[in-house]
């Protein structure tokens, strides 16, 4: 229990669940052959199309400053994951393109995540999962919605 004597408030709750589920997901793509992925590598993994995406996309996708997913980029390039090439659209944009180590790890990482929401639907139920799962989407819109209210549209970037 927490301060309040009422058990952990829905931010410690949901952080815990993520790093839970990101402490198995990357521990079990490690045994799968991709043990040089880590969480914030899912910020462009998790967005690329097959064909290549252009980095603003991937930063809109994923909510991150356009520089964080130029750093990750970088490192994703270094591993293996990701080449840069011209956009065919516009020749002056760099598309980012996953390559066949990065396909096999966004595959293996679909497989994990997929495995484990199956556990969580066998052990509270169908309806209960579909109903916790349709909650907890509510509450994200929500939390979303109060952050773009909050957020005056001259600062972002």
């Amino acid at each position: 229990m927490g301060i309040t004597g009422k058990g952990p408030d829905l931010g410690m709750l949901t952080g815990q669940l993520m790093r839970a589920i990101q402490e198995e997901l990357f521990q079990t793509l490690a045994e799968q052959g991709h043990p040089d992925v880590s969480p914030r590598h899912g910020t462009v993994l998790a967005f690329l199309d097959p064909g290549g995406t252009r980095a603003t996309d991937l930063s809109a996708r994923s909510g991150q400053h356009k520089q964080i997913v130029g750093t990750i980029t970088d490192e994703l390039a270094r591993l293996g994951y990701v080449t840069r090439q011209p956009d065919p659209a516009d020749r002056r944009a760099k598309l980012i393109v996953p390559t066949d180590r990065a396909l096999d790890e966004v595959a293996k990482a679909r497989a994990i995540l997929a495995a484990i929401e199956d556990r969580y639907e066998q052990a509270l139920g169908a309806d209960r999962y579909t109903a916790f799962k349709d909650t907890l989407q509510q509450i994200t819109r929500h939390q979303r919605a109060w952050n773009e209210a909050a957020t005056p549209r001259s600062g972002r970037s």
